[in-house]
């Protein structure tokens, strides 16, 4: 039932639980996060994807695209997901990076979706999910681990309610 807070301290795990089995994980996420964000187009995704690169990220290599996908799962571990592309122009070698992110986010409040974000664009710099990956996590969006925690238990609240 809790998959998605496997990696979580046991004392996490049994507030969820409890909070699940009292039928009030929903109520306390509605008053945490009572919006949901308007980015419901790739379009939109990227502007948004853009602007945050060009606030925190400016000598990071240019965003290519950015677009949502019905195919990502969370049941998979993946929220989101950079690619990028090495690609020869002339003498230089040049990236081309491209964002992907769970469709399922549409529906989501913005705080989730700016988390999301920090952790794709922070692998522009950051392959791997080292502390420098984290602290530049963090720099995008700095309740970086609460919202990680709050999506993964919004995804939980999604699972117990099917």
């Amino acid at each position: 039932m809790l998959k998605y807070l496997q990696g979580y301290p046991e004392s996490i795990q049994v507030q969820a639980q409890d909070l699940i089995d009292n039928d009030k994980l929903g109520l306390y996420l509605e008053r945490k996060y009572p919006e949901r964000h308007q980015v419901q187009s790739d379009k939109a995704l990227y502007q948004l994807a853009r602007e945050l690169k060009e606030q925190y990220m400016r000598n990071a290599p240019p965003l290519a695209s950015a677009r949502f996908d019905a195919k990502l799962s969370p049941v998979k571990h993946t929220l989101g997901l950079h690619t990028y592309q090495a690609q020869v122009q002339g003498s230089k070698l040049k990236t081309r990076n491209s964002l992907t992110i769970a469709a399922l986010f549409r529906e989501g409040p913005p705080q989730f979706l700016s988390m999301i974000l920090a952790h794709e664009l922070a692998h522009f710099q950051e392959k791997d999910h080292n502390k420098r990956f984290y602290q530049l996590c963090c720099h995008i969006e700095p309740a970086y681990h609460q919202l990680e925690l709050d999506t993964r238990l919004w995804l939980t609240w999604r699972d117990s309610q099917k």
